[in-house]
């Protein structure tokens, strides 16, 4: 099928197809456009939720609050907010910190990844 006969969908993905293609065959990615990119760690909060509900892993924890960021370079991610003393606003500045997300079961493995707090330093 040429360009010109591929769905707008199509278009807009073929660059991503050679990425799905060594994903599924479970190669190492090492072509295709795919970039990594140092990202600062800072961003503003776009959105936010506090999750009453949460998955099963997740329900000791809860009550929780979870935040859109939009990183100053672009990307929106979504992670879990922590150390937070006052009231949460959209606009907030915050920064990627390293915290415990959870506790692994039975193996008691301790799970750690990104969560976002207030900045602490000023800008």
């Amino acid at each position: 099928m040429s360009a010109q006969e591929q769905t707008p969908y199509q278009q807009r993905v073929q660059h991503q197809l050679a990425y799905w293609d060594q994903f599924r065959q479970a190669q190492p990615v090492e072509e295709g456009g795919v970039e990594m990119v140092p990202l600062a760690g800072t961003g503003t909060i776009y959105s936010f939720t506090t999750v009453t509900a949460p998955p099963e892993h997740f329900a000791p924890y809860a009550p929780y609050m979870m935040a859109l960021v939009q990183l100053d370079e672009g990307p929106l991610v979504t992670a879990q907010l922590t150390d937070v003393d006052g009231p949460v606003e959209i606009g907030m500045r915050v920064e990627m910190v390293i915290r415990r997300q959870r506790t692994d079961g039975e193996r008691g493995i301790i799970i750690y990844g990104p969560k976002f707090r207030p900045l602490l330093r000023p800008e």
